[in-house]
């Protein structure tokens, strides 16, 4: 209950302070990518429930010519680079948090398509809401493997608590501010589960 208190009050206040800014995203990329200025995607949550994620629209819709979608290099924009490299994109997930699908910390949610193909213990992640941040997050991002960020996120489930989440929230912060851990890719695909198909 407590968590979910934290989750409420944190996530409307950074909504109210963030307001101004959110909005000049939304031209940005109104102007510069095109509409729907939102991402939504379904992606599991807890108990592998799915929701509508909801995200800062990084990338067009181009289509070659038999009418598939480019590749994402081929579809990324100058503006949906500085977006994903400054997690500016993330702030509309503030929205899930208000519903109750997210949490402010947890593990990410990925695609649905993945449920299927995670061992026993990679499924435990999916005990506990996901978050916009998380263990995973401050601990090397989409600088360590997929192996090493499922052992984080089952390593938070077995830990998880409210110091743990505020101290992740402030080393978050400090991650996003140094842009640690960041790579230009919009993917997230597992090569894991790919070699797996």
């Amino acid at each position: 209950m407590t968590k979910r208190i934290i989750d409420l009050i944190l996530s409307l206040c950074a909504l109210l302070l963030l307001s101004p800014i959110v909005t000049i995203l939304a031209v940005i990329i109104r102007l510069n990518i095109g509409s729907p200025v939102l991402f939504t995607q379904n992606r599991p949550g807890k108990n592998g429930e799915l929701f509508k994620f909801l995200k800062f629209r990084t990338m067009t819709d181009e289509t070659n010519e038999q009418g598939v979608l480019l590749s994402d290099d081929q579809r990324g924009t100058r503006v949906g680079r500085i977006l994903r490299q400054t997690s500016l994109d993330e702030l509309p997930s503030f929205i899930n948090v208000l519903r109750g699908d997210m949490s402010l910390v947890g593990p990410r949610p990925l695609l649905n398509e993945y449920l299927p193909l995670y061992s026993l213990k990679e499924a435990r992640r999916h005990d506990v809401k996901p978050g916009i941040t998380g263990w995973a997050q401050i601990n090397g991002r989409n600088a360590i493997s997929w192996e090493e960020k499922f052992e984080l996120d089952v390593w938070y489930v077995n830990n998880q608590s409210i110091y743990l989440d505020i101290k992740i929230m402030f080393l978050t912060v400090s991650k996003v501010l140094k842009r640690e851990g960041i790579n230009s890719s919009s993917t997230t695909t597992m090569e894991k589960f790919k070699g797996s198909q």
